[in-house]
């Protein structure tokens, strides 16, 4: 503990060496842990990984008078149930937003020529849209999978896949918002 709060005033003062010691004695302990909530290895390391970046970015406003591993350990735990918060609410927007076929007999043949215009351009919009980022939108909304699933087998990390993601729904949004009306 003593140590730890040495290691951490050496931190405080920009000592790389220092917090490198720290990263190595907590970062598969942590990861272990968060992986214990998640149940899913690469999302705990994620989540590790950004917990120790923010500690080295915020190094000098750090408040910790007792313990660090606490203060670490406490850290990865709140994320990981905010991480596990976030896809309870991802889970329940994606139930609202699944749509099923919508049922043409219960259309005039006006929304029915609206909505085949929409399919038409929407798909369109997906055609035009960079490889990368059109696969990985398919993945995510048609295949149902997480982002990290994605991140794993296209070998990027889950920020690019966060990015390619808001992107297109900013083209999607901007280009069909005639429609949301």
């Amino acid at each position: 503990m003593l140590n730890d709060l040495l290691l951490l005033n050496k931190i405080k003062n920009g000592d790389v060496q220092a917090f490198e010691k720290l990263f190595r004695s907590y970062y598969k302990p942590l990861c272990y842990y968060a992986d214990s909530f998640l149940n899913d290895m690469d999302s705990a390391e994620e989540i590790v990984q950004n917990i120790f970046y923010m500690f080295w970015k915020d190094r000098a406003d750090l408040q910790i008078k007792l313990s660090v591993k606490s203060y670490l350990f406490q850290a990865v735990q709140n994320k990981s149930f905010s991480y596990l918060k976030h896809l309870q609410v991802m889970d329940v927007y994606r139930e609202k937003v699944t749509l099923e076929e919508p049922e043409i007999s219960n259309f005039s043949p006006a929304d029915d020529l609206e909505y085949k215009e929409l399919e038409s351009k929407f798909t369109s919009l997906l055609q035009r849209l960079p490889e990368r980022q059109r696969r990985i939108f398919c993945m995510n909304r048609f295949g149902g999978k997480k982002y990290s699933e994605i991140a794993r087998e296209l070998s990027v990390s889950v920020k690019t896949v966060e990015a390619d993601i808001s992107k297109v729904l900013v083209i999607l949004r901007k280009e069909l918002k005639h429609y949301n009306q």
